[in-house]
């Protein structure tokens, strides 16, 4: 299927996990968050505790099957060689990874997200073919160790005056409560980890951030 169409509405609800994140297991969650409602998922299984070799594809594939019968779409992070094994639908890179160029063309037709925390960045990952932009850390966050500076909703914001219109999806410190904001400053949507894997209950903290988000984007609408 070519989600690329509807990028924008891909972003809306945005679900990142690997095993390490949450205290539930990673298949249940991700059905909880599907049932919510999540509207893409990727999988990122990196840091302290992470799997590695072939337990890290057994649970993409697992991950990957979850995903695939509910017509969610699968994104890697990072790992393009096993993005291409499980035949997923998308990969993000930072600005640490691979080059966007690069796995732009490895990855072929498939969706490409960019993590970008400058215009500079921003204007290199579209020229290098990035589908969307991942923007953050907005609030505070400690669900990922590669923590930058909290830019707040700011530079959303200065992408939009800078006429970037490539959809963007703002990360980091993201909940029920606050996701209007980046919807507000011009998101696409929002992309959260803890907010749902670290929640009692995933399908309810889900359906909450749904309707946060929703309900932003039909009064801007």
């Amino acid at each position: 299927m070519d989600y690329k169409q509807k990028i924008e509405d891909l972003l809306t609800l945005y679900f990142i996990m690997g095993s390490q994140n949450g205290q539930g297991n990673p298949e249940y969650v991700l059905q909880q968050a599907i049932e919510g409602g999540i509207t893409l998922f990727q999988f990122r299984e990196k840091g302290e505790g992470a799997l590695q070799g072939d337990e890290k594809r057994r649970l993409g594939e697992r991950l990957k099957q979850i995903c695939k019968d509910a017509g969610v779409p699968f994104i890697v992070n990072d790992d393009i060689e096993l993005a291409m094994q499980l035949d997923a639908d998308g990969v993000h890179v930072g600005q640490e990874d691979e080059k966007a160029a690069v796995t732009r063309k490895q990855i072929g037709n498939k969706i490409l997200g960019v993590s970008t925390h400058t215009l500079e960045e921003a204007h290199q990952a579209i020229a290098d073919g990035a589908d969307y932009l991942g923007l953050g850390p907005i609030f505070p966050t400690e669900s990922k160790d590669d923590i930058r500076k909290v830019h707040g909703l700011d530079l959303i914001q200065a992408f939009r005056r800078h006429d970037i219109q490539t959809p963007i999806v703002g990360i980091g410190g993201i909940m029920s409560a606050n996701a209007s904001d980046v919807i507000q400053a011009g998101g696409d949507g929002v992309s959260v980890i803890s907010a749902i894997a670290g929640a009692e209950d995933a399908k309810q903290a889900t359906v909450q951030l749904k309707q946060a988000v929703r309900k932003e984007q039909l009064e801007d609408f």
